[in-house]
């Protein structure tokens, strides 16, 4: 396909709304791109945009919420690409947890005298680190724990984001540069916020998470076997003992619910076997094919063993993502929805039971989250313990008057939306200490924005704004069968395989990859109708486009039909160098005055199929690919 590069302004806006997945992306990745190089088997080049803006590639591959997907314009057709899966693709054969890891490496900018110490070792942490050793920074991370990684580490369950994918990710940014990693160091008991500018870091970075279950007043919560979701979590994780009964109540919507209740649903199995004895005289592959089966999630109800969730919204208003929902009723999790918990139920100070209540309403007529209760609904859930994952909070007690950093009314981090800044000049906070929890990749995109917040206020710089590289094609064509080809479901492990901590999800293999890419629109290529300016083309309204467009996206209509308000002349006056060509050097004074025709397009239902560029007899109309180059 031959193609050409020109130099042209292109309108922001405009740009933003045909890269639906990129724009969704909190670290600015081109899904687009490498999900289209996907399709065209060129793996590596595909690697190098989904790793090059976002330091933890192979952990979103896994566990990222994507909101890239619920975006993607292919959504509005049938179903969105699994963009998700297909970054897993990628850094499975390419990130640093493959056999054969691709060196992204770029070396560092030149060696700044500044060193940044940063609280916490989560996404945020890590996402800081990352970028800030490239600039040429020297930095520190302090972490609390015995481990890296935050909640990656100690609330993602094992089944979910494997640990050998967290220690490697991890172990290639502190590869990016002059970064150290110092463990067991709690701020407030090893260290305050004040002494490490005593120590000579030149600012500070607060990425401390949320690592605080919310609290449920309601009564019986006090009763042995009433546990909190994050506690539950962090025991688990880190392989400690937490004695967990037959059967399990967990209270909460939202995704931390689902990775409770289906890592309690493993727990109960564990300690709780369908088969209490064990043959006496087995060999040793039969045992272990016994005790597979005995933790097999396909045993979970059994009678006495029970995994449930009970939430106040009805399913489909629940927060948590629906695939999480989905694939923790296939393990067995029932879905108590529509219910609030009124009480715990106790005998000899142990729990027997929740009384739960029909809800009503979540929301009041504001929108303000209210519940209100149906009287008389009362039900009692027989259960043994009851675990609270009803939301989480930061802990900021480290932080005193002395550190000058401001904590909201709602007990979070105060900071200047643009920079992340606090109100103590030099200290820097990001991801759910600041804005209450989020996504995996939201708090990734937060570190890329303290790292320039902090190369910002220590050297006064500015970074270049992105550039864009517009690619003119000779020819565009489309995979043949793109329209007609269906979503491909991410492979997973059958229900009596699902043991333990053994990983779930399995992945694409290069044939489903290939096909699944081949679904994308490829919405950074647009049609554009400008015409060859040296040429002199000029469109002659024969409606060839508008005749062969499959999606009736385009429209050739009398002028006179259509209406400028004075408010949209006045944004052509305002604007009239960069509308040149889509008025054709028509004047605002002139529109609503003049005859003549108009090129009416949908962008949002255009599939970029380029039929209207390749039918067009006087080459008026041209695909045109766009790319966002600059800093990262």
């Amino acid at each position: 396909m031959l193609n050409r590069f020109q130099d042209k302004k292109v309108d922001r806006e405009w740009l933003d709304t045909n890269f639906p997945c990129m724009m969704a992306c909190p670290a600015g990745t081109n899904a687009g791109r490498y999900v289209s190089l996907i399709a065209d088997g060129r793996f590596e080049e595909a690697y190098r945009y989904a790793r090059d803006p976002n330091p933890m590639a192979s952990v979103c591959g896994r566990v990222c919420a994507h909101p890239c997907e619920t975006a993607c314009r292919r959504g509005e057709i049938d179903k969105p690409i699994q963009i998700r899966a297909l970054k897993r693709f990628l850094t499975e054969r390419y990130g640093p947890e493959s056999r054969h890891p691709l060196e992204i490496r770029r070396a560092p900018e030149a060696k700044l005298p500044h060193r940044v110490a940063i609280v916490g070792s989560g996404p945020v942490g890590l996402s800081a680190a990352h970028d800030l050793a490239r600039m040429g920074y020297s930095v520190t991370i302090f972490e609390a724990a015995s481990v890296a990684g935050g909640m990656l580490t100690l609330g993602i369950p094992e089944y979910r984001l494997p640990r050998s994918v967290v220690e490697a990710q991890i172990r290639e940014i502190l590869e990016t540069g002059d970064v150290t990693l110092k463990v067991n160091q709690a701020a407030g008991r090893d260290f305050a916020i004040r002494q490490l500018r005593e120590q000579g870091f030149d600012a500070v970075v607060l990425a401390v998470g949320a690592h605080r279950s919310r609290d449920l007043s309601i009564p019986g919560v006090d009763l042995d076997g009433v546990h909190k979701g994050i506690d539950f979590l962090l025991n688990a994780n880190l392989g400690y003992r937490f004695t967990i009964g037959k059967r399990v109540v967990v209270i909460g919507g939202g995704n931390v619910a689902m990775d409770v209740a289906r890592s309690a649903a493993r727990e109960v199995l564990k300690q709780h076997r369908p088969d209490e004895a064990v043959p006496d005289e087995q060999n040793i592959s039969a045992v272990a094919t016994h005790e597979m089966m005995d933790i097999s999630l396909s045993a979970l109800r059994l009678g006495a063993r029970e995994v449930s969730i009970v939430c106040i919204e009805r399913r489909e208003q629940m927060p948590a993502a629906m695939e999480e929902i989905e694939e923790a009723e296939v393990e067995g999790i029932l879905m108590r929805d529509g219910r609030g918990p009124k009480r715990v139920l106790g005998r000899d100070g142990k729990v027997i039971g929740l009384e739960t209540v029909r809800t009503l309403a979540v929301f009041d007529s504001t929108g303000r989250f209210n519940p209100t209760f149906e009287e008389n609904s009362e039900s009692i859930i027989d259960c043994d313990t009851v675990i609270l994952a009803i939301g989480q909070a930061p802990r900021l007690d480290f932080l005193t008057a002395e550190d000058g950093v401001e904590i909201s009314g709602r007990g979070l981090i105060v900071t200047d939306r643009n920079t992340l800044m606090t109100t103590a000049p030099g200290v820097f906070a990001g991801g759910d200490c600041v804005f209450g929890p989020r996504l995996i990749i939201d708090s990734v995109g937060d570190g890329k924005r303290i790292a320039l917040g902090v190369d910002r206020y220590l050297t006064g710089r500015e970074r270049p704004e992105t550039e864009i590289e517009v690619e003119v094609f000779d020819h565009h064509r489309m995979a043949s069968d793109y329209m007609n080809l269906g979503r491909q479901p991410v492979p997973m492990l059958p229900l009596d395989r699902r043991t333990g901590v053994t990983e779930v999800e399995t992945g694409y293999d290069e044939a489903s990859a290939m096909r699944e890419a081949r679904r994308c629109l490829r919405c950074w290529i647009n049609t554009v109708f400008e015409g060859n300016e040296p040429d002199g083309s000029q469109c002659v309204l024969c409606g060839g486009c508008v005749d062969v467009c499959p999606e009736n996206c385009i429209q050739l209509v009398p002028l006179e039909s259509i209406q400028f308000t004075p408010e949209v002349l006045e944004e052509i006056r305002a604007n009239s160098a960069s509308l040149r060509v889509e008025l054709d050097d028509v004047a605002a004074e002139e529109l609503g005055v003049i005859t003549g025709s108009a090129m009416l397009k949908d962008e949002t239902r255009c599939i970029r199929c380029g039929l209207c560029a390749e039918r067009c007899p006087v080459s008026v109309i041209t695909m045109e690919a766009y790319s966002m180059r600059g800093a990262q």
